[in-house]
């Protein structure tokens, strides 16, 4: 019987919640492959416009252990700077996990920085166990919204 697991990350970040939240979430699929392309190789909306029920697919160079995935926005507060997303296709669906969902909220600081805060929730098929996947996980989550965060950075106008 598969069970279901989860982890969380904090990521704290001295750019404006929204400015980070529209960039590393919301227009993501545009920025990674200008700012991570090592890793994702094109991205683009299968579906919808960033509203709740669109679909976008990244698809990945080969230095993912799979070629592309698919996720489905859930929920969306774009004034709360707040979404989930439910993974639909690729990334290990079917190989070895069944079902997966993150939560993502980016939240103001008293600095005027943020703190993104996200909740993974997976179900593993049966047989398949986690080794370092929760690791690169994390860090491929915190890679994405340091890079964001270098982008705006340097880019001050950018998503203002």
């Amino acid at each position: 019987m598969a069970s279901t697991n989860s982890w969380t990350l904090e990521i704290s970040s001295p750019i404006a919640a929204p400015r980070l939240f529209r960039a590393a979430v919301m227009d993501w699929h545009t920025l990674a492959p200008k700012l991570a392309s090592h890793v994702v190789a094109s991205a683009h909306i299968v579906q919808g416009d960033a509203h709740v029920g669109s679909v976008r697919q990244f698809n990945f160079t080969s230095a993912m252990p799979f070629g592309f995935m698919e996720e489905r926005l859930e929920f969306l507060d774009a004034d709360k700077f707040e979404c989930k997303s439910t993974l639909v296709e690729g990334g290990g669906i079917g190989v070895a996990i069944e079902t997966a969902t993150s939560h993502i909220k980016v939240e103001p600081t008293a600095d005027g920085g943020s703190l993104v805060k996200v909740d993974s929730t997976y179900k593993l098929l049966p047989g398949v166990e986690v080794k370092d996947e929760i690791a690169k996980a994390k860090e491929s989550v915190t890679a994405i919204f340091k890079a964001a965060e270098a982008y705006l950075v340097a880019n001050p106008d950018a998503y203002s």
